[in-house]
């Protein structure tokens, strides 16, 4: 059951960050191995949290594998938590956490899971592996582009 944690200090706030990885439908158009991400359903909550359920597409080479998950975006807590629905994988959990900080935020990542097939999981595992870890540094990337390079004054 491979897990992953990283917690890396970026120069954007911890808002910028949390909108930014909420942003699901333009995961294809930067994050490793993401080749296509549908949102099934949408619902909000009263309590500034919003769930989706997502189907992604992930690929590598000729193999291509979809799964389903539960988003919930807990605006209010800065906290993105990630509940696997159904697909390849036997479980899936995912979290980020937003903090601020003096000069911009914290972003923390964490993933564990699990393949259902065992030659699916020595075939794709580290294959995975090398993309969680780039996860954060896509993000970070993505974050310049769509927020540029952070003032003093921002950060």
């Amino acid at each position: 059951m491979p897990t992953f944690r990283t917690t890396r200090p970026v120069k954007h706030s911890a808002d910028q960050m949390f909108a930014l990885v909420a942003d699901v439908e333009r995961y294809p158009e930067f994050l490793p191995l993401c080749e296509e991400l549908r949102i099934l359903r949408r619902v909000q909550s009263g309590e500034g949290i919003e769930t989706l359920v997502a189907s992604m597409t992930v690929g590598y080479k000729a193999i291509r594998e979809s799964f389903t998950s539960r988003v919930a975006l807990d605006h209010p807590r800065l906290q993105i938590n990630v509940e696997y629905v159904n697909g390849p994988f036997k479980y899936l959990e995912n979290r980020w956490t937003f903090r601020p900080t003096a000069s911009g935020s914290d972003v923390e990542f964490y993933i564990n899971y699990e393949f259902k097939s065992f030659a699916l999981g020595l075939l794709m595992g580290t294959v995975f592996d090398k993309a969680f870890r780039k996860f954060a540094e896509a993000f970070e990337e993505r974050a310049e582009i769509v927020y540029g390079e952070p003032s003093p004054a921002r950060a």
